[in-house]
């Protein structure tokens, strides 16, 4: 993407939050990220989300992560948009990997600065000083997970900063969806930060979702989005109930480590965790196994099995 206004028309849709693939020595393994970013947009998502959360950049050093933004915007070209998480506690890397992200082309998605007593006028200041960094605007990541949930109230202070093209949105709450929804819809664009109850903020006009399990079940989750993007809710509902096995293991055994597990059940490249993460055990990796071979015998979940 060439600038902000390009990243407001081209955000929305799908987008597959790719894991980080380390081998067992803790590099990644770009080969397998190339396959798998391949995978995703051979399907037809409509962006990727790299280095977030889920793609493990806490364990990543500022020097790992430009690197991953290159080798992947290398991939990538200008295919499908590119979240690029530029997250971090220290200020300056935040501002160097902005600034990074937006010259290659993709949008950066940066966190509140989680320090401690940090104030809602220092919050919006931060971002004030971050968005401008980059010639493609930012996404603002509502990221409860970390520590710091931006109110309602922040987000629209936020909505009204020029540079800030987009809120991914982690606090589902249905009173929090509600008036996000029907005050910024239209003035910023609204991502669900969860597949794993996405289909409220969908239904309620937000514009896209970022899916960590659509590493490890990317036809289902596609096919899940696309019947609710046509309005046929019953179907979206459906098949979104079809997996709900996999998302309590998901919640129980933790993220990225459970999708890693089962995207190597299905022989896709989901690599290791970095510590403090560990790689699921024997018995996680059985009931993971277990939930693949209900849904691999369930037509429409569209699943093969290594």
């Amino acid at each position: 993407m060439k600038d902000i206004a390009e990243s407001r028309a081209r955000l929305a849709g799908l987008f597959n939050i790719t894991v980080t693939p380390f081998d067992s020595d803790g590099a990644i393994d770009k080969a397998g990220l190339a396959r798998s970013v391949e995978r995703v947009i051979g399907l037809g998502y409509d962006g990727i989300l790299i280095g977030g959360t889920y793609g493990e950049f806490p364990a990543m050093s500022a020097d790992e992560r430009a690197d991953l933004f290159r080798t992947v915007m290398d991939i990538v070209g200008d295919r499908v948009p590119v979240m690029l998480c530029s997250a971090g506690s220290d200020a300056r890397t935040v501002r160097d990997l902005t600034a990074l992200a937006g010259d290659l082309g993709g949008l950066p998605m940066v966190t509140p600065p989680y320090v401690s007593e940090v104030t809602d006028g220092q919050i919006v200041s931060f971002f004030e000083e971050m968005a401008p960094l980059s010639k493609t605007g930012i996404l603002v990541y509502n990221a409860p997970g970390i520590g710091i949930t931006l109110q309602p109230d922040v987000l629209e202070r936020l909505a009204d900063v020029p540079d800030v093209v987009g809120v991914k949105q982690g606090d589902l709450s249905v009173a929090v969806i509600d008036r996000i929804a029907n005050r910024l819809s239209g003035r910023i664009r609204l991502f669900c930060a969860s597949d794993l109850a996405f289909l409220g903020p969908m239904m309620a006009g937000f514009d896209g979702i970022s899916s960590t399990n659509s590493c490890a079940l990317p036809e289902l989750i596609l096919a899940t989005y696309r019947a609710l993007e046509a309005g046929d809710a019953a179907t979206a509902r459906d098949l979104h109930r079809l997996w709900y096995p996999f998302r309590a293991l998901a919640r129980r055994h933790g993220q990225p480590q459970t999708t890693k597990a089962a995207m190597a059940l299905r022989g896709f490249d989901g690599g290791h965790v970095r510590p403090p993460l560990r790689d699921l055990e024997a018995p996680a990796i059985a009931e993971v196994a277990e939930a693949l071979q209900a849904l691999a015998a369930e037509p429409r979940a569209r699943v093969t099995l290594a």
